[in-house]
């Protein structure tokens, strides 16, 4: 007798094997292709990511995940909520003023730009108007299950952003106003339901990774009744509703809520969710979306565990009424393990990319189905090359160093020693890091990978474009300056190459925004220091100039969340690790008489648990790994750090105790409210808010930088304000980053006039 299981995607990566996706984006942004050649590749990818999954046996394969850019901005314009600044006049929004909203333009500046949860996938934050009417102007989910319909003859499962996530991402309004806003938004789901049911959809999956944070009582009542509402007016068609991330807050309650099924992430909530279940039970009536395979990671499964997992939740919900599925969307990892022909087969044969988990999903699939044994063997192959990682040299317990991680002396005195040494003027400016990557720069360091330079010629034309953004800086007038990081293709893989436990795929790509896409490294094994690794091409930059140059480092902190990290120990002895490798590399900068030193954390706060109880211990072990890191000098050394934007006031204290002498932060987006997170809270370091948006082309004027200077410097000291872009200029031109650097410096100037005046 054979146990009827299925199994489902919760969505499929859109850059594609090759990154085709993004390199057809970014042809149509340079105008070198159509808009109609545009959507022709791109509809093309969409059905053929459809047909792969079809392949693989995947019995609810997703339509409506794909994007153009981004899973919200696409739910945002599909409401209609444009603000006003794009001067969108009603109906269809166009791919014009869609890609405006993510990028700006010469009239507008972008949306806000933040993290999705605690991934580094990167969203457009909507804004809404408490006035603004969103109404249904493209039905963007029927669209796509029609097109699946009519061009595959498939039945895809629409996916959806729910209404509650969707307002909790959002911006623009008062708190008071969600519930009216919500209710708002409730009908034209209905209407998108209702037409996707008259289309001949049979099952939905709306995502509601909102329930795994911690929702207030009040909030979950709000969200049941706008799905009682939606249920009632939809009949026809079966509603999951998919939370991943974590376990959710309200199980409870959210059982009771009249929808077909409910998904669950069984790799990131595991024990959470399985506590609930076995303490509440699973209604009779409902579908569980068993999210048993990692969506975030690219290790294999052990399929072994898994398996037992699935039987046991058999006892309470049985097979027939289990979709098998990720834990989450598939985006957050590369397409496939078929272009990696040069990785240690050891490290290799460990792994699992989309569709090497589709393939996972579908063994695990026919193994609960029909155990036959040529099933059963092919299970213990696949649980034999995940064991042989496992087991290897490269995996051995490895004891912790203890390390200093307290400078000597507090802030205050370590400032006076720094600025005597420094002597730099009120209000410095400087920059994040990396300059502008161009066509050539890329072209020399891949000619130089293959071999077709020698190390003696890449160094040369490394040497020259440092000695040539010596200059610029030097003509701009920056106050402290950078090498550049032209030697660096990624800000986590430079130092993961140099460290030993870990290795790089060829073809590991992930989108973060947009078509900004990352090869994280692949952390296997130990974490070690094995030789110099920044310290050459900081040095030439120094010596061509009597200003000072930063030494850059990413932080461990960031490199261990911007890789894909071994899980088989706690991230926390990972980042131990790499704190203490780096801290070798400091302190030869320190020797070599680079005294300002830059250790970058833009992550830190994208590794926050989502539950609030959690947080504590996370903050405690990332402030102690990067103090490890810093802590180690003398203290006139001057320590900088960099973060991307985030709640800043919710981390507050650990930021401070980071203990850096200065930090930037990633704000241009969203200066007004980080800046009113002051109004409130003392912070009486070196600070730097990013005073404008280096992911959109726009260039800012003087003025608008000089009133973004007076904004911060009316809740922060002058003698602990610096003046930098929000973020490193890697993705900018270089006619654009001069321009926008010569008008900071002179706001800057005129900032410190102003300021000396008074």
């Amino acid at each position: 007798m054979t146990n009827i299981i299925s199994s489902s995607n919760l969505g499929y990566p859109r850059i594609g094997e090759n990154r085709e996706w993004k390199k057809t984006l970014e042809a149509f942004w340079s105008s070198t292709i159509s808009e109609d050649t545009f959507l022709k590749q791109m509809k093309n990818y969409r059905l053929n990511y459809l047909k792969k999954q079809k392949d693989l046996d995947i019995d609810y394969i997703p339509v409506g995940d794909f994007s153009y850019y981004d899973h919200v901005l696409d739910t945002a314009t599909m409401f209609g909520l444009v603000p006003k600044r794009f001067e969108y006049s009603g109906g269809p929004v166009s791919l014009t003023t869609y890609f405006a909203m993510a990028r700006g333009n010469e009239h507008a500046h972008a949306c806000e730009m933040t993290k999705w949860f605690d991934t580094n996938y990167h969203y457009i934050v909507p804004e809404i108007d408490n006035n603004q009417t969103p109404m249904l102007v493209e039905n963007k989910p029927l669209q796509a299950f029609l097109e699946a319909k009519n061009e595959l003859n498939m039945i895809g499962k629409p996916v959806i952003l729910g209404p509650f996530t969707f307002l909790k991402l959002s911006k623009g309004f008062k708190q008071d106003e969600f519930a009216t806003i919500l209710n708002r938004l409730v009908p034209i789901y209905i209407q998108i339901l209702q037409e996707l049911e008259t289309a001949g959809a049979s099952l939905v999956q709306i995502d509601e990774p909102a329930l795994v944070t911690d929702m207030t009582k009040e909030e979950m009542k709000l969200f049941s009744t706008a799905y009682e509402t939606i249920t009632s007016q939809v009949l026809g068609l079966d509603l999951i509703l998919q939370t991943y991330f974590e376990s959710v807050t309200h199980y409870e309650e959210l059982i009771q809520i009249p929808v077909k099924g409910i998904g669950l992430d069984f790799v990131f909530g595991k024990e959470e969710n399985l506590t609930s279940i076995l303490t509440y039970g699973f209604p009779k009536d409902k579908i569980l979306g068993a999210g048993i395979i990692d969506g975030r990671n690219i290790w294999k499964s052990d399929l072994n565990v898994t398996l037992d997992l699935v039987r046991k939740l058999n006892d309470y919900v049985p097979f027939e009424r289990q979709i098998l599925q990720p834990s989450s969307s598939l985006i957050h990892v590369p397409v496939s393990l078929k272009h990696e022909t040069q990785l240690e087969p050891l490290v290799k044969n460990a792994l699992a990319f989309c569709l090497e988990k589709l393939e996972e999903l579908k063994l695990l699939k026919e193994v609960v189905r029909t155990p036959t044994p040529a099933k059963m063997h092919e299970l213990s192959l696949h649980h034999q090359t995940y064991n042989e990682l496992a087991t290897s040299k490269w995996r051995k317990e490895k004891s912790q160093t203890h390390l200093p991680n307290q400078r000597t002396l507090p802030f205050i005195q370590r400032q006076n020693l720094q600025q005597k040494k420094w002597n730099l003027p009120l209000l410095p400016t400087t920059t994040i890091g990396s300059f502008p990557q161009t066509k050539e720069i890329r072209q020399t360091r891949a000619k130089w990978r293959k071999g077709e330079l020698t190390n003696e010629e890449y160094d040369i034309q490394i040497k020259e474009e440092i000695k040539k953004w010596v200059a610029i800086q030097e003509e701009i007038d920056l106050d402290v300056f950078v090498h550049g990081e032209f030697e660096r293709t990624d800000m986590v893989e430079f130092f993961g190459e140099k460290l030993a436990g870990f290795t790089f795929s060829k073809n590991g790509w992930v989108q973060s925004y947009g078509s900004r896409c990352v090869k994280p490294p692949i952390i296997y094994g130990n974490v070690s220091f094995l030789e110099a690794m920044t310290i050459k091409e900081t040095l030439y930059a120094q010596s061509l100039t009597n200003k000072p140059v930063k030494g850059m480092l990413t932080g461990p902190v960031t490199i261990l969340n911007w890789s894909f990290v071994r899980n088989d120990i706690p991230n926390e002895e990972v980042a131990f690790q790499i704190a203490e490798a780096l801290l070798n590399e400091v302190q030869l900068l320190e020797d070599a008489g680079i005294t300002m030193i830059q250790v970058d954390e833009p992550a830190l706060r994208e590794g926050l648990p989502l539950k609030q109880r959690k947080h504590e211990a996370y903050l405690n072990w990332a402030v102690k790994a990067f103090r490890t890191t810093t802590s180690a000098v003398a203290d006139s050394t001057q320590i900088h750090t960099h973060m991307c934007y985030c709640d800043f006031d919710e981390i507050i204290d650990s930021i401070y105790d980071l203990d850096a002498d200065v930090i930037s932060i990633e704000t241009s987006r969203s200066h007004a409210e980080l800046i009113s997170a002051f109004e409130t809270t003392v912070y009486n370091k070196g600070i730097g808010l990013g005073v404008y948006d280096i992911h959109s082309p726009r260039i800012p004027s003087e003025q608008e930088m000089l009133l973004t200077i007076e904004r911060a410097l009316s809740v922060l000291s002058p003698s602990l304000f610096w003046v930098n872009p929000d973020c490193g200029l890697k993705t900018r031109t270089e006619v654009e980053t001069i321009a926008a650097l010569k008008n900071m410096v002179k706001a800057a100037k005129k900032a410190r006039a102003l300021t000396v005046e008074v």
